[in-house]
């Protein structure tokens, strides 16, 4: 017997009585001459009760840093909320906002208060007040585990909207904790420092919100492994400058170009002490700088989002996440 197409046919033998032979007729979907027999009450393909093909479920498409949304946070802080003096007000405002963003992500949110003296913000006399960092992290961060910390600084100069200074960083800070959320990123801890800019001259009157910090760290800064300060990170720029105070994060700022050159942007190294990254280095903890590309409008009322560039936010945004993604 032949099996006509789409008929599988079944030889059933019968001994009959008398020695002779019986061939019974053929069944659709019942299996070709020399499969395996199918069990006594396994349902035909297709009938009720027939298990299925279990689906392939598509590829989950990795998760992209978004200049969009990072330019539409530099909007919100420049243009709707202003200078963000670090003992004003309006920083209070945008660190509350920053929180509330932070804490729907699923961090656990701290904000430690500490105080700034009366100085000079860039020629505007100021009284002395208090200011605050923003600190978020996993709920299951572990301080007794390596981790790496992402920071940028929330205030401004009195006068100046800070797109560029330091809404820039900020926005690129928010895109990544937003990615590392999504990802489950378990030891990485984001900061949004407060009174970064100076009051007069000198390490002293200059990174408070981080000096204090790190003075707080304790025991915890032994397994911190790296930091990055996101600090002016969008201006139009051939390259992203990534820099570093001295040599103790000068291994880190070498990865980082690494990373920029696996991601063909093109990167720089430079050196520079006049952002946050600079009092982790200054206590012998390896950090860099994400930042410092000149313009016209710096510690001005001219830093203005008009100022800031969407692909620079995103070649910024890429190397640090690129990185982030592969150390976890």
């Amino acid at each position: 017997m032949t099996a006509t197409r789409n008929t599988r046919c079944r030889a059933a033998v019968v001994a009959a009585a008398l020695g002779g032979w019986l061939l019974l007729g053929c069944t659709a979907g019942d299996p070709a001459p020399g499969a395996p027999p199918t069990p006594p009450g396994t349902p035909a393909p297709g009938a009720p009760g027939a298990s299925r093909p279990t689906p392939t479920p598509s590829p989950t498409p990795a998760p992209e840093f978004s200049a969009d949304a990072a330019l539409a946070d530099v909007e919100w802080l420049a243009g709707d909320i202003g200078p963000r003096l670090a003992t004003d007000e309006s920083f209070a405002r945008a660190a509350d906002e920053v929180s509330r963003r932070l804490l729907q992500l699923g961090y656990d949110v701290d904000r430690p208060e500490f105080d700034v003296p009366a100085g000079d913000s860039w020629g505007t006399p100021v009284a002395a007040g208090t200011s605050s960092n923003v600190i978020a992290q996993p709920a299951t961060f572990d301080p007794d585990r390596d981790y790496v910390t992402i920071g940028a600084h929330l205030d401004t100069i009195a006068v100046s909207p800070g797109a560029e200074d330091n809404a820039s960083g900020v926005a690129v800070l928010l895109e990544l904790a937003r990615l590392a959320a999504s990802q489950d990123l378990q030891q990485v801890r984001f900061i949004a420092f407060g009174a970064e800019e100076p009051r007069g001259r000198g390490d002293d009157d200059h990174h408070y919100g981080s000096q204090r910090y790190v003075a707080d760290l304790g025991s915890q800064g032994d397994r911190m492994v790296a930091m990055i300060a996101l600090d002016r990170v969008g201006v139009p720029a051939d390259e992203v400058p990534i820099c570093t105070g001295g040599p103790v994060g000068s291994d880190l700022r070498d990865e980082l170009l690494d990373v920029a050159a696996g991601l063909d942007i093109a990167a720089r190294g430079c050196e520079g002490r006049t952002s946050d990254h600079w009092s982790f280095e200054k206590a012998g903890l390896p950090a860099a700088r994400f930042g410092s590309v000149d313009y016209a409008g710096y510690h001005s009322r001219r830093d203005t989002p008009d100022v800031v560039d969407e692909a620079q936010l995103r070649r910024v945004g890429e190397i640090v996440w690129a990185w982030l993604a592969d150390r976890h």
